[in-house]
């Protein structure tokens, strides 16, 4: 029977984040026949980390799939897929909830041409660094796009060009896709958003800088927790506060504000208009007008969501946003969950996307 873990709203500025545990899901069957990958676990400095005030390590760890092929033609050169898992989670229990390497075995003998899987580890003490850039959490935007794609690049036998490369992220990792595919487009030439959180500036963000009372109220509640603790680690083990302090960590950052070193949405109980801006700013549909003309660069955008997944309202949005430029881009609402179809969309529906859609050799456009 699936099971979900963990389904939440988180209680911010943004509301309408809602992010998903590690979960039981479909599963492909195993294809007969279907060639091992190679698997290694290494760790990549993040230098975009450096000096984070969170105290989160900056050497980071990392999960690499070399297709089968890899080990005996030594002279090939591959495309990369960068994959970001979600909230509460790491890049190892994302394997686990993407059913890797089956899947990528599985889609490898099924007809999609060979790339390289990254899976980085953006987990940070409050469970997630919305791939965002912050001097809290560190620079996690810019450790994905530059650190883990230059080390990648460096080390393994790839393509180094954006059209050879790939960008796709579940939930807090469609965030991260959505987030990261906009702003550095001179990356990555395809991208796949499934179910992404966090897409829009709703509560504060959609009444004018006002938040919703009940939100307000669950932000004092969560103000008078963290006002005895004496460390990041301290909040962290509150209950129930890991969400609230991941966002405010990651969109709210204060290094004048020890020792958390961020900004609530209520200090003393009021409402605080300017840290409600700062997270609602962070929503990609509130800032994509700004990078169209680098969304316009992609090869391909693909995007999923379950018909029973909240989040399918503002997927529908990002979706449309898309059609008004006229970028072109599929979108799919299948049957299923947040959760309950992620291995089966990734071996039959993302690794076929990027096998169609990336560049397999060096200069092509």
């Amino acid at each position: 029977m699936n099971r979900i873990k963990l389904l939440f709203l988180a209680l911010t500025m943004t509301a309408g984040m809602q992010l998903a545990g590690q979960v039981a899901t479909l599963v492909p069957a195993p294809v007969a026949g279907a060639k091992p990958v190679m698997v290694e676990r290494i760790k990549i400095h993040g230098k975009a980390l450096e000096g984070n005030l969170e105290g989160d390590v900056v050497d980071r760890d990392v999960i690499v799939y070399l297709p089968p092929s890899y080990g005996r033609e030594k002279n090939r050169h591959y495309p990369v897929v960068y994959a970001l898992h979600g909230f509460f989670i790491g890049a190892e229990q994302w394997t686990h909830e993407i059913h890797l390497p089956q899947t990528a075995e599985g889609a490898f003998a099924g007809g999609s041409r060979e790339v390289i899987l990254v899976l980085p580890d953006s987990k940070t003490i409050y469970n997630g660094s919305m791939y965002s850039s912050s001097a809290t959490t560190g620079d996690f935007e810019n450790y994905v796009a530059r650190d883990v794609v230059g080390y990648i690049d460096a080390h393994y036998r790839t393509i180094p060009d954006r059209n050879s490369r790939g960008l796709v992220g579940h939930s807090m990792g469609g965030y991260g896709a959505s987030r990261i595919g906009m702003k550095h487009a001179d990356v990555f030439g395809a991208l796949y958003i499934m179910s992404p959180c966090c897409m829009s500036p709703m509560g504060a963000g959609a009444r004018g800088g006002q938040m919703p009372e009940r939100f307000a109220e669950m932000a004092r509640q969560l103000e008078k927790s963290v006002a005895a603790v004496k460390s990041p680690a301290e909040a962290a083990a509150l209950p129930g506060a890991a969400t609230q302090l991941a966002v405010a960590a990651a969109w709210a950052p204060n290094p004048a504000n020890p020792p958390l070193y961020l900004d609530l949405p209520t200090k003393d109980g009021v409402t605080q208009p300017e840290v409600s801006a700062k997270m609602a700013a962070n929503s990609p549909l509130a800032f994509i007008d700004q990078y169209i003309a680098g969304l316009r660069t992609y090869r391909a955008i693909s995007m999923d969501v379950g018909d029973q997944d909240g989040l399918r309202l503002d997927a529908t949005k990002l979706h449309s946003i898309l059609d008004s430029y006229g970028i072109a881009n599929s979108f799919e609402i299948y049957q299923g969950t947040h959760t309950s179809a992620v291995a089966d969309r990734f071996q039959n529906h993302v690794m076929p996307f990027f096998s169609k859609n990336l560049c397999f050799t060096a200069g092509c456009k």
